[in-house]
């Protein structure tokens, strides 16, 4: 009986020890977060902010938030990616603002002003260059009026269409779409349609467009 009772328990651990080692193997078999293929909320359409080659066969989209330091320590990397790429690659910028960043979502309404005049990139410009004059006031209005009429904006226009439904709306659409799509920080990128881990640096941005681009090479 005890010869039986030690055979029967030895069975018993060898198929534990299988389960655990299958478990294992499936576990390393799994992709990891970074290799996990999460697709753009929503298609790229003429609402969109665009620059750079429409015809790129490599597509960036940004998710950000103006006031975000991450997403201000990013822009001069963003900006050296776009200008060293900018005849491969297409890069859009859409807006995130997070809900503890109190002058986020004020930053948003004027780059978007700004672009119902033309001026998208570069109000996103003077609000990533300047975030020290306007991210920690009570009211950044008169600063983003500053920044108009430095691009030589229609200022009554532009604060008009700061103020507009149709604004906050194009704005609060982006944000709904990206937060059930699983985005909860910024910035936020993908490529080619799918998320990727946000590059720790200049060369590591570039291989992720040259990867890309051969990976769609006819």
């Amino acid at each position: 009986m005890n010869i039986k009772r030690i055979l029967t328990w030895l069975g018993f651990v060898i198929i534990i020890a299988l389960i655990v080692v299958g478990l294992v193997v499936s576990s390393e078999k799994r992709p990891s977060t970074s290799e996990t293929a999460i697709p753009l909320p929503t298609p790229i359409t003429s609402t969109d902010w665009i620059r750079g080659n429409p015809n790129a066969k490599v597509t960036i989209v940004e998710y950000g938030d103006f006031q975000c330091p991450a997403c201000q320590a990013y822009y001069p990397v963003v900006e050296q990616v776009f200008d060293a790429s900018s005849s491969t690659i297409r890069m859009i910028f859409r807006e995130f603002p997070l809900p503890q960043h109190a002058d986020a979502l004020p930053a948003a309404k004027a780059a978007e002003a700004a672009g119902d005049q033309g001026k998208f990139w570069n109000m996103f410009d003077l609000l990533y260059q300047n975030g020290n004059d306007w991210d920690n006031l009570s009211d950044p209005t008169s600063v983003f009026d500053g920044y108009a009429k430095q691009l030589d904006l229609n200022l009554t226009r532009f604060d008009a269409d700061m103020n507009s439904t149709t604004t906050a709306q194009k704005i609060a659409d982006s944000v709904t779409v990206g937060t059930a799509a699983g985005i909860d920080a910024t910035p936020t990128f993908f490529i080619n349609g799918y998320r990727i881990e946000n590059p720790e640096s200049y060369d590591e941005f570039i291989t992720a467009i040259q990867t890309a681009a051969s990976s769609t090479a006819p």
